[in-house]
């Protein structure tokens, strides 16, 4: 097992243990990340509201790979973010490796795995 598929496991196991869901899956995570970037804790948000939730994980696992910037947030307390650089084509393997490894380093940099 590569470093990666071993590092995506552990962010799957957290959640599962955390949350007691299935093993979730790139969107669900990049929208738990979301919400914690947030801050608001879990409320019912709307289907927009969830893309942007995805949205905002996104942005914030690659900010460190210089994809992204963290602007001020807006009015109603939203993160925002400046766009730096193009991110591989959504469903290509080049895009998958980036986001899972995004992901996996996040998760280490707050010691959850």
């Amino acid at each position: 097992m590569d470093s990666l598929t071993r590092d995506w496991t552990r962010v799957q196991a957290f959640i599962r243990d955390t949350f007691g869901t299935d093993s979730p899956d790139l969107p669900t995570v990049l929208y738990l990340i979301g919400v914690q970037e947030l801050g608001r804790g879990f409320e019912n948000f709307s289907r927009d509201d969830k893309l942007n939730l995805m949205h905002i994980g996104a942005c914030t696992v690659l900010e460190p790979y210089g994809y992204c910037r963290r602007k001020t947030p807006r009015p109603d307390g939203w993160p925002d973010f400046d766009i730096l650089k193009k991110i591989p084509p959504e469903g290509g393997k080049e895009y998958e490796t980036l986001m899972l490894r995004a992901v996996a380093d996040y998760f280490k940099r707050h010691g959850l795995i």
